[in-house]
């Protein structure tokens, strides 16, 4: 069984990976596939770029050759015109065309930045020449960062240079970057425009680099740490001389605090577990609270000093970010919460009213007919399991974590582990229902089930208890029940009545109507034997040696048998005694000449006395009473 389990297990587990296989190759596909489709608009608006750099070379020089034109070439410059007015109105065109696919790709495509001193300066978009985006937004971070190293640089030296395809950047003699149409065609901008704010930009971001290292802002920025430092000891000492004032308090013999706990009669806690429980608790709060100090000073000391703030902004999400993401699942979670509230609700109600249906049954306000009063309880109950199990069914989808994967193999294997582990569990079950509805005992009847003989004194789904007539609680599986005959001795007992029986052998010298006569009278005799119907006796036998007499008698109490029947052996004995009838059972043998009666000696008469041995010869021999009798 384990082989073939680690087989499917193992066999699931290569299909798993086969499916997320395919998954990637797929997802990788897809990816390659949009990968490609950004290339080619990417590459229609940089041919687009190319026209337009075409025309607008071709439009300079029909431009010179119309300048170098006299007056009198006037069909000449009329034919220039005309190409260059239809110049003019492809540019336009092309112009339009290439800001309606940078308009259609500026969702899907992403900016590259030129970071630096740990700030965004602006985000460069498209390609210039054999350099892409990332390409030219890295080299114009490292030429930054370069000038930021150079000793008293200024931003006096930064210019701006037009050219024919771009304006360029440069820092003294150095480029910095090249501005191209492109650009500024992603920015939304004129080409000069954006280079001018560009440069401004830049010049910004040196100006504060240099503010923010010099020597004098570095000794505010040392001062400011000193004193965040001394604040947090300071704080420090602060919480630790407030914790132990507080411990001192709650810990005080005055304090009830310190009295101990106690539920009801039980003592959870004396009070000197107590007081050590709230001293590890009042120092494991105090601990908490320094570290929380000192977590939070940290971000400060790091945001003081330009070069850390990065690590103070991370130390600061590493707080805010699950607690963000704690409240946007929070507040999204809000209109599923209030489903589930409502279906609480209804299915609450539902419940109570089914409850209310079962008790009305229980008190007989309400008779159905075919249904009995006992089953209202355990029919409540399973109506109440199904309708809880239907409310989880529905409330399910709305869970949180409902949809993950983790969450449905974790449903599936508790699912199996139930499956396996409650069969038997599961057989009791059904077989208790099944008794429920077969009524074949109630609490408080008397019944023998197999070899137990008992009250019933509960009934559970799973398990029926019997006391036993020596105050024995034995529990028996519902399945054991199910699977034994059971015969119940109170369920006619009140209206018909038990009969109880007893048998006894009597001799064939004792006429069987006066052992008739003396077993009913014992009877009639007995406490908890009915009168009426009155009781009767049958011979069940004829044996070698005596006649079986069965007495029946009526009672209507089934759950006191055993005092019954003593009593009523008792007053047999009795009647019989007093009428002089010896009860020969079982095989009992006597030689009658010689020997005294059986009869015990307060039944006899006062001058009995018992008899002599004969002797008799041969010729005058009769026949005596004496015989050997045998008698059950």
């Amino acid at each position: 069984m384990i082989k073939i389990f680690a087989a499917f297990f193992f066999l699931s587990l290569s299909a798993s990976i086969t499916c997320l296989a395919q998954k990637d190759s797929t997802a990788s596909r897809q990816d390659s596939l949009i990968d490609k489709k950004l290339d080619n608009s990417l590459d229609g608006v940089r041919q687009l770029a190319a026209e337009r750099l075409s025309d607008s070379l071709k439009r300079s020089e029909l431009e010179r050759k119309f300048s170098d034109l006299g007056t009198d070439d006037k069909a000449q410059k009329a034919a220039l015109m005309k190409e260059l007015n239809q110049l003019k109105q492809r540019d336009s065109v092309h112009l339009a065309r290439q800001l309606h696919q940078i308009d259609s790709l500026r969702a899907i495509v992403k900016g590259m930045p030129v970071v630096f001193d740990a700030d965004t300066i602006f985000y460069i978009f498209a390609k210039f020449g054999s350099f892409s985006a990332s390409d030219r937004a890295h080299a114009i971070t490292e030429r930054l960062e370069r000038i930021s190293e150079t000793p008293g640089f200024s931003t006096d030296s930064l210019k701006l240079s037009p050219g024919e395809q771009a304006i360029d950047l440069l820092y003294g003699n150095n480029l910095l970057l090249s501005i191209t149409e492109q650009d500024a065609m992603w920015a939304r901008k004129d080409r000069n425009s954006y280079a001018a704010e560009i440069k401004r930009k830049i010049s910004a971001s040196l100006n504060k680099f240099k503010e923010e290292n010099s020597w004098q802002v570095l000794l505010k920025e040392i001062l400011l740490t000193l004193l965040v430092i001394s604040v947090v000891i300071g704080l420090i000492y602060l919480i630790n001389k407030l914790f132990k004032k507080l411990k001192s308090k709650i810990l005080s013999t005055d304090n009830k605090l310190g009295k101990g706990i106690k539920i009801r009669n039980y003592e959870l806690l004396d009070s000197e577990r107590q007081q050590g429980a709230l001293n590890i608790l009042i120092r494991t709060i105090r601990y908490i609270v320094i570290l929380l100090v000192i977590y939070l000073a940290i971000p400060v000391l790091f945001g003081i000093f330009p070069f850390t703030r990065d690590l103070s902004v991370n130390l600061i999400n590493y707080i805010l970010s699950p607690l963000r993401k704690i409240g946007v699942s929070i507040w999204n979670y809000i209109p599923n919460l209030m489903t589930i509230l409502v279906l609480l609700l209804v299915f609450r109600y539902v419940i109570r009213l089914v409850r209310f249906l079962k008790t009305e049954i229980e008190r007989g306000k309400l008779t159905i007919p075919g249904f009995y009063k006992d089953w209202a309880n355990p029919t409540y109950q399973i109506i109440r399991v199904l309708i809880l199990a239907f409310m989880l069914i529905v409330i399910f989808p709305y869970l949180p974590g409902s949809d993950s994967g983790v969450f449905k193999g974790v449903s599936v294997f508790v699912g199996v582990l139930f499956t396996f582990g409650s069969a038997g569990a599961l057989g009791n079950l059904v077989a208790g229902l099944v008794l429920t509805y077969m009524r074949a005992f109630r609490i408080g009847d008397r019944v023998r089930i197999g070899d137990v003989t008992g009250d019933i004194i509960e009934k559970t789904l799973l398990v029926t208890r019997v006391r036993t007539i020596q105050n024995e609680v034995v529990s028996i599986p519902n399945s054991t029940v199910m699977n034994n005959h059971t015969i119940n001795f109170s369920i006619e007992a009140a209206e018909k009545g038990l009969i109880v029986n007893t048998t006894v052998t009597i001799g064939y010298d004792v006429p069987w109507r006066q052992v008739h006569q003396l077993l009913i009278d014992a009877a009639l005799a007995t406490e908890l034997i009915e009168a009426e119907p009155a009781p009767y006796v049958l011979q069940t036998s004829l044996d070698d040696y005596y006649v079986s007499y069965r007495l029946n008698a009526h009672t209507k109490s089934p759950n006191r048998q055993a005092v019954i029947y003593s009593g009523l052996h008792a007053n047999i004995q009795d009647e019989f005694n007093k009428a002089g009838v010896e009860i020969m059972s079982p095989h009992y043998k006597a030689l009658r000449d010689g020997n005294a009666t059986t009869i015990p000696s307060a039944y006899l008469p006062k001058d009995y006395d018992a008899p002599k041995f004969r002797t008799e010869s041969s010729a005058t021999r009769q026949k005596t009473p004496s015989a050997t009798k045998e008698s059950n």
